[in-house]
């Protein structure tokens, strides 16, 4: 099994805006956390990075995630945002994510950019869950309705 971390920023409070459930843990706490698990594992943690433009997308938040990692057998996994209704996150170009995993892997961090399918259908991570939830409360299968 592979530990899969969503991070998402490499501070708490540009993670807490992007996740609110991060309120919970601290960056320090879930990374002491990471640490043991793999000096128990001798397995790599997976980093999820959501790259949202305008919010962590900037050199210097590639430079600090890259700060944050150092010396951690660890694998970063950028995710372009997908569009949500309910959020105003921008989805940042293929420039943007290929100068963004460039600046990790001049710091020693290996990165991937993750394949995405599913976005032109409103089928991508995030996008089925909002429907689902918040179109007059309807489930995905066509004619169901809750009733909540």
């Amino acid at each position: 099994m592979t530990l899969a971390l969503s991070l998402h920023a490499s501070d708490d409070e540009t993670r807490q805006k992007l996740m609110p459930v991060a309120k919970r843990y601290s960056l320090k706490e879930v990374l002491s956390a990471c640490d043991r698990y793999f000096e128990k594992t001798g397995r790599r943690v997976s980093f999820e990075y959501s790259v949202v433009t305008g919010v962590n997308d900037a050199a210097e938040n590639a430079n600090a995630l890259s700060a944050l990692l150092k010396g951690r057998n660890a694998h970063v996994n950028l995710i372009p945002v997908n569009p949500v209704a309910e959020k105003k996150f921008v989805r940042p170009d293929r420039a943007k994510m290929l100068a963004f995993q460039n600046i990790l892997e001049k710091n020693g961090i290996h990165a991937t950019i993750r394949r995405e399918i599913g976005l032109d259908i409103d089928g991508a991570c995030g996008q089925l869950r909002y429907r689902a939830v918040n179109a007059g409360k309807e489930t995905l299968f066509e004619g169901s309705r809750t009733d909540g």
